[in-house]
């Protein structure tokens, strides 16, 4: 029997996004292989999302990430205008089988909200859930709304209203797995990098000081709040400080930005980025919160780059000290463990990301968890008023 999933990506970026895009990315990732499964995959997203989809709905034309940056009582219809668009979408067909949901709390709130009319819902939480207690504690979606999480670490942490809705855990994979085993060895060079969006629990500040004092070459790739460039940045003015990544950035992480021994790069994507970590003697995670999924990690395991991270959330999941990267609990070794990092093979970092971090294995582990949301939603229908 055919399977149709509605996929919900939200409304902040096009999948695939246009450079940085965590969510977008996980997204742009599992689709060709649900697809290649035979899954039909209705895409909720915005009108320039340019992934190959069985059915593209949208509300906003284009991605509203901009908007992240201005005040909430600005920016807090959004979100429930994508949503409501997906509700109208749900009451108007009765085609789709499940909803993967890959929304922030409103749409987890939403779908919930719906009542036992709707489709079963399978809630992929992406971030860190001390987040909105008093939604995640006291959620009861019944037979029909299930969630699952990107790591076992991140659960762990979930209230228990939410651990009780969990159906488990699916890493993240990345497109760059696929046949890393058999890719050619890259010759590294001295540079260390750090990849993501810059913010406080990303931890480039505490990168580009233990850079400076250790005197390794770092370079940081990944936007300040909605500026992808340095340029950009500079040219926004002060009214760029309203956002707090900007202010972190620039009280915290540029005092260190010499432009020589630490840079600033902007978002990297495609082949550039590519070649930046695979020409890296590390890939550097100064984390400063529980990493949920580590979508960055495996990018850097599958280009044959080991990490160096300090043992926070989903990363001793990912990574085997000693074998595949080294890893911490004193942040303040982390200078010590990039001097130590050349002992390491790449090519176990290759063979441990074609092993377990392909997209192939995303969607497999996907489908088995549809099939386990859709029994018991299916069963509670049958079930006498």
């Amino acid at each position: 029997m055919s399977l149709t999933v509605l996929l919900n990506a939200g409304p902040w970026l096009s999948v695939p996004p246009p450079g940085y895009g965590g969510i977008e990315n996980v997204v742009a990732t599992l689709v060709p292989e649900l697809r290649r499964l035979g899954v039909r995959v209705v895409l909720a997203s915005v009108g320039t999302s340019e992934l190959p989809v069985d059915e593209l709905v949208s509300v906003f034309p284009d991605g509203q990430f901009a908007a992240l940056q201005r005040p909430y009582n600005q920016v807090c219809g959004i979100a429930q205008a994508h949503l409501a668009g997906v509700v109208r979408q749900l009451h108007t067909r009765d085609d789709i089988d499940l909803v993967h949901d890959h929304v922030e709390a409103v749409g987890l709130a939403t779908l919930t909200a719906m009542g036992p009319d709707a489709p079963p819902v399978l809630h992929t939480l992406h971030w860190d859930l001390a987040k909105h207690p008093a939604l995640y504690g006291t959620l009861d979606g019944g037979d029909r709304v299930r969630v699952n999480g990107v790591s076992a670490a991140q659960l762990a942490r979930a209230p228990q209203a939410l651990r009780d809705h969990s159906v488990g855990h699916v890493h993240l994979a990345t497109p760059l797995a696929v046949g890393a085993d058999r890719r050619p060895r890259r010759e590294k060079g001295d540079h260390v990098v750090v990849l993501g969006r810059i913010n406080p629990g990303k931890g480039q500040d505490l990168g580009a000081r233990l850079a400076r004092q250790a005197g390794f070459p770092l370079v940081l790739a990944g936007p300040v709040g909605p500026y992808h460039r340095p340029e950009a940045l500079a040219a926004a003015g002060d009214d760029a400080r309203q956002n707090p990544d900007v202010r972190f950035f620039l009280d915290e992480v540029a005092p260190y930005v010499d432009g020589e021994l630490v840079r600033w790069v902007g978002t990297v994507a495609g082949q550039d980025r590519d070649d930046l970590v695979a020409g890296a003697r590390a890939t550097l995670f100064p984390l400063r919160w529980e990493e949920p999924g580590g979508t960055a990690v495996v990018e850097s395991l599958a280009l044959g780059t080991p990490v160096v991270a300090t043992a926070r959330g989903c990363l001793p999941e990912l990574v085997e000290h000693g074998r595949t990267g080294l890893l911490t609990a004193d942040e303040e070794e982390l200078g010590d463990l990039v001097a130590a990092v050349g002992r390491l093979d790449p090519d176990e970092c290759r063979r441990e990301a074609a092993a377990r971090f392909t997209p192939a294995v995303m969607a497999e582990r996907y489908l088995a968890l549809y099939d386990r949301v859709r029994q018991p939603a299916a069963a509670a229908r049958l079930q006498p008023a």
